[in-house]
């Protein structure tokens, strides 16, 4: 079945609602048994509101398909959902290896909580591919993998990766939010679980916080196990805005990528800019990588100025009228942010010099974000 058409149709069982077309909202803490010996053999599907409901279930069943996985679970934010995978398969005097342009919560947490355990964590050259299997000890029990990296967006080999983990028995973790289940295959790729932040493209709307992990079947029972011990949970009316956004997620999806490529492609044309940092144009280094690997892209890319001036940044990104400056991507509003690369890497560590900006392409009109950004431009050169 198509993605499009699973994107529809997954998780969903009207006949078992009364012929309603979406799974219900259950709100539940406490539910009933209907005997003490129920209750003792917790011989029911649902038993307790934190360990599932209907609501629940339709989401991490729609998920894991379109993933290709075996099983899903889901938590309260994307970093949940890293941070339970992670202490899923990490223990103390275990050894880590991190994409070194992995998203900056996931170091903090790496480079806190895993160490505060006794977990020696790594950082790697994102692009090392097969060469991975230099870095890999006897305790190495994870690989973690970023594609692209979601600020300077470098693409990843995940099958030579995976391939090199798998030989020495590492677990792969992948991030799957850029591109989404709909456009990139995790498992079919060498993971053994992805993580997502529903937050972005699969809500789309900016106004919840969500987490998903999905597992091959080898690994579900660490996963779940380590998913109730941490007492991982989402609310139902979150839930339910989740699964409302993954049936559009499709079409919100190539909209996103055919403006973010439009800009993309009209701004590497610019004077102004020394790089853009987008993998879906033929310039971009891993450009090969996202063609082989991927069957599309997000809105989701950067720049990176000519300018070394912050205060000509500053007055470019504090005028625009469609960007809002803020963090997170995924929902309907373009975005932009400002970063500097230098300050967290450490395994490639950043020399290109001019201010980067983080773009996300949103769903207005491509030809009013271009007008916006020109005028952005405007006041970027009128700075001395």
């Amino acid at each position: 079945m198509n993605k499009a058409t699973k994107l529809v149709t997954a998780g969903r069982d009207p006949a078992a609602n009364h012929g309603i077309v979406n799974p219900p909202v259950y709100h539940a803490s406490t539910i009933l048994f209907r005997s003490a010996e129920a209750f003792r053999n917790r011989d029911q599907e649902y038993v307790y509101g934190r360990r599932g409901t209907p609501t629940s279930t339709a989401l991490e069943t729609a998920v894991a398909e379109i993933e290709g996985g075996h099983a899903c679970c889901l938590t309260s934010s994307g970093l949940a959902a890293i941070c339970t995978a992670l202490m899923a398969f990490a223990r103390s005097g275990d050894h880590v290896l991190i994409a070194d342009t992995v998203y900056r919560p996931t170091r903090n947490f790496a480079d806190t909580m895993l160490a505060r355990i006794g977990v020696t964590v790594e950082y790697y050259d994102p692009l090392i591919g097969a060469g991975i299997a230099d870095l890999l000890r006897d305790e190495t029990t994870v690989v973690f993998t970023e594609s692209p990296g979601s600020q300077t967006f470098e693409v990843q080999d995940l099958p030579a990766i995976a391939g090199a983990a798998h030989a020495g028995g590492a677990v792969v973790i992948t991030d799957n939010t850029w591109a989404s289940p709909y456009y990139f295959d995790p498992f079919a790729h060498g993971a053994d679980v992805s993580v997502q932040a529903a937050t972005k493209y699969i809500v789309g709307h900016s106004d919840v916080m969500m987490g998903t992990i999905t597992a091959s079947e080898e690994h579900w029972p660490a996963l779940r196990e380590t998913h109730l011990l941490l007492g991982q949970c989402a609310g139902p009316d979150d839930i339910y805005l989740a699964l409302r956004g993954l049936r559009t997620l499709g079409v919100r999806l190539r909209q996103h990528m055919e403006t973010g490529i439009a800009l993309a492609t009209w701004l590497e044309q610019r004077p102004d800019v020394a790089e853009v940092m987008h993998p879906a144009l033929p310039s971009h280094p891993g450009h090969d990588l996202w063609r082989r690997d991927f069957s599309g892209a997000s809105g989701l890319f950067s720049i990176r100025l000519k300018s070394t001036d912050r205060a000509a940044v500053d007055a470019m990104i504090d005028g625009l009228t469609l960007f809002g400056i803020g963090a997170s991507w995924g929902g309907f509003e373009s975005l932009v942010l400002p970063f500097d690369p230098a300050s967290y890497r450490s395994a490639t560590p950043w020399t290109r010099e001019g201010h980067c900006v983080r773009i996300h392409a949103g769903l207005e009109d491509v030809e009013d974000l271009k007008a916006d950004l020109e005028k952005g431009f405007e006041r970027l050169n009128a700075n001395p």
